[in-house]
């Protein structure tokens, strides 16, 4: 078989997410799975089933999900890729436990996981890790074999992510009136988590104010912003700033929250501001509503130019980049030394999570780091 088309020892991928409503009566059950366990009061549910209610209590992940599954697919068999990919979710249907059973009765022992979250923190890594445990327990219970799971190193400066990403700025910068371009800065949106959970975000060697989740999205950013430099000639202001937060108010998230920084930007007379959704794969809730509804909404009533920049979704080039870490992952568990695409200053991140890694206030078994008890 061609190296570069060699899975080996992989014999399936497993496409995890984090799963949505697809109902008005998914939506409280929905919101209940995914605060299960923190007391989240139930009036507060209620107030952000709200937001899915405005688009019919619809999530559009799920459907993007399918999109990227099939997207996949494609692409891997245009390149000769013999990889079967399935689809698991945290917390919606397909659910992940069902899905690697699924897994198992095809036969398959050798499973490569991508999470639709591209960076390094306790809920967009080491979350998925725990819930990829849990299944696999479940499936211990029953009785089947179970199969090594690992998953892919967090991809936030992989080629694929960031020059698309880029390219989406170029794009949302031409939908500016030609009067404000030049002048509009940029404002790199991603999900708020609590300081704490920040601050002890990446390996547990390496943590410090915001943790390896602030560096990354930093990191990303400034190669977004200078690459948009360098095409248009125009060096713009940038900050990373933050939405979405659903913690209780005594308790610090990261800020600025974006609504807020719109506001800071009018008063010190920023003529136009691109907001670019950096954390975000695809454009589920947190974008459509955070985004488009409440922050496009905020920018209209402060008289302020604004538009939001495209997430990757399915586009070729975030897809081929799939495709390259598959591969990349696949030489390097052969023991090869395979090259490791990564823009940015921080370099390519570790394939296997060390013990300790994004650590979480309740420690709990995460398959797919070098802490799984299901090696």
């Amino acid at each position: 078989m061609d190296r570069a088309t060699d899975p080996r020892p992989y014999d399936a991928l497993l496409l995890l997410s984090f799963g949505g409503p697809e109902g008005p009566d998914d939506v409280l059950p929905f919101l209940e799975n995914v605060t299960r366990g923190r007391g989240i009061p139930r009036e507060r549910l209620a107030e952000v089933g709200a937001h899915y209610h405005l688009f019919d209590g619809v999530s559009p992940i799920n459907g993007h999900n399918r999109d990227l599954l099939a997207a996949l697919r494609a692409d891997f068999a245009d390149h000769g890729l013999d990889l079967p990919v399935y689809w698991g979710n945290r917390n919606w249907a397909p659910y992940v436990t069902d899905t690697l059973r699924e897994i198992v009765r095809d036969g398959h022992r050798r499973v490569l996981t991508l999470a639709t979250s591209a960076y390094s923190s306790y809920s967009s890594c080491r979350q998925y890790r725990e819930d990829l445990a849990a299944a696999l327990a479940t499936l211990a219970e029953e009785g089947l074999d179970l199969p090594h799971v690992d998953k892919l190193r967090v991809y936030y400066n992989h080629p694929g992510f960031l020059e698309t990403m880029a390219d989406g700025v170029l794009t949302a910068l031409d939908a500016l009136p030609a009067g404000v371009r030049d002048g509009a800065v940029l404002a790199f949106s991603t999900h708020s988590i609590p300081t704490a959970a920040a601050d002890t975000s990446g390996p547990p060697d390496g943590h410090g104010p915001g943790g390896a989740y602030v560096a990354e999205h930093l990191d990303a950013a400034r190669w977004i912003a200078d690459a948009v430099a360098e095409r248009t000639g125009v060096t713009r202001d940038w900050e990373l700033v933050y939405q979405s937060r659903s913690g209780a108010p005594h308790i610090p998230w990261l800020e600025p929250d974006i609504c807020d920084h719109l506001r800071t930007l009018h008063g010190k007379g920023a003529p136009a501001v691109v907001m670019v959704p950096i954390g975000f794969v695809s454009d589920h809730m947190e974008v459509l509503y955070d985004l488009d509804t409440e922050a496009l909404t905020v920018a209209a009533e402060l008289g302020l130019p604004a538009v939001r920049s495209a997430t990757v979704g399915t586009d070729p080039r975030f897809v081929e980049g799939v495709r390259d870490l598959v591969l990349e992952r696949a030489a390097t568990e052969r023991g090869e030394a395979p090259r490791r695409c990564a823009l940015g200053t921080l370099g390519p991140g570790h394939d296997l999570c060390p013990v300790g890694c994004c650590a979480a206030r309740t420690p709990r078994p995460a398959a797919a780091g070098a802490d799984s008890p299901y090696a």
